[in-house]
């Protein structure tokens, strides 16, 4: 009677330890959907989107108020298209908001950042965001440092 009590924990201990692996993955792979009600569209056009992806969050000071609906290219600007679903709540942006890429921590997830200006007039749905900043690629960065090294020792006389 007893192993069957002891038999029915352990079940239970598993079921549980499955259900929060799959969570976690879920979480961890960004799966979920963004339900948070109605929401409207901004674009943003981008020179270099590093490795920013579809579903990746849109912050406003750290908080989050949309995720990104679809990433695409413009074949006539040469540029990445980023079209972002905003929570409908949060529809008061001004129209000199500034939409950058930024990364968080050193080599985490890249997320798009908004810098709310000072404009009275609202951003609306399908508006385009004109002030962009880019992402930062590692390796550009890397090669100025290198070049910039190379240079410098050049003027130097080699030394």
């Amino acid at each position: 009677m007893q192993s069957r009590t002891v038999e029915v924990w352990v079940g239970l201990f598993v079921a549980l330890g499955l259900a929060a692996l799959a969570f976690l993955s879920v979480r961890a792979s960004n799966l979920a959907e963004y339900r948070d009600g109605d929401a409207y569209t901004l674009v943003a056009r981008f020179d270099n989107i590093g490795t920013l992806r579809v579903r990746a969050p849109v912050t406003v000071a750290g908080v989050r108020v949309g995720r990104v609906a679809a990433i695409d290219f413009d074949n006539e600007r040469f540029k990445a298209v980023v079209k972002m679903a905003i929570t409908a709540r949060y529809d008061n942006l001004p129209q000199d908001t500034v939409a950058a890429i930024r990364t968080a921590g050193l080599i985490g997830e890249q997320f798009v950042g908004l810098d709310p200006g000072g404009a009275p007039d609202p951003l609306k749905d399908g508006d385009e965001i004109e002030i962009t900043q880019s992402a930062l690629v590692i390796e550009q960065l890397i090669g100025q440092f290198l070049y910039g090294q190379a240079g410098k020792s050049d003027k130097d006389g080699g030394k």
